[in-house]
């Protein structure tokens, strides 16, 4: 998929908003401690994008009914549904000058529509040593889930079922959209919010 910018000037991709608040001391600190183990841009990448994917659990995968949002809420509380992972792995990144932004695909909620679809947000990252900009997905593995870093073929977390009008949106935005900040706001049970209150479609 060919994946379309928001914004010509890449400076978009590495501002400071509410949610991405990488000012705040623990992002900094995080940023750092992951950036001072890497060797070159893409190894801070790959580390940040794990710790996210891995350190960082799924509220939905833990059945746990707090919502989180902003990146630094989203590091303290170790938790979050894709919509905060999203924001605390653009947080870490931005921080070091990594241009960063967020990508969208429509899924089924459950394995088939019966259930409705939901919107899913991913980042992408613009790698200067390679030229061109990546798609990674560190909502967190579990069985039938293995989203990887890659350079090459992608290995998101989902594939897109055509058959079941999944869809990929190939806009990467500068920030969250807003439907997903949103439904963050409005709720305040996580688990009533991921089965009956996510967006279907941006």
């Amino acid at each position: 998929m060919q994946l379309i910018a928001q914004s010509g000037s890449v400076e978009d991709y590495l501002c400071e908003t509410k949610e991405v608040n990488y000012s705040h001391p623990s992002i900094q600190q995080l940023a750092n401690e992951l950036y001072s183990s890497s060797v070159s841009e893409t190894e801070f990448v790959k580390i940040a994008f794990e710790y996210v994917r891995d350190q960082i659990a799924h509220s939905w995968d833990i059945q746990s009914s707090r919502i989180t949002c902003i990146a630094s809420d989203v590091l303290l509380y170790q938790e979050g549904i894709c919509y905060a992972k999203s924001n605390l792995l653009c947080a870490i990144l931005r921080c070091k000058g990594i241009p960063t932004g967020f990508c969208y695909q429509r899924l089924t909620l459950g394995d088939t529509p019966e259930m409705g679809y939901c919107i899913h947000a991913l980042n992408s990252v613009y790698l200067s040593s390679i030229g061109r900009w990546i798609r990674l997905d560190a909502r967190g593995n579990k069985p039938g889930v293995n989203a990887k870093f890659s350079l090459d073929e992608e290995h998101l977390a989902f594939q897109i079922r055509d058959y079941y009008e999944e869809m990929d949106y190939p806009v990467m935005y500068t920030a969250p959209h807003p439907k997903t900040i949103d439904v963050l706001r409005r709720h305040s049970d996580c688990i009533q919010m991921y089965l009956h209150g996510l967006p279907t479609e941006i």
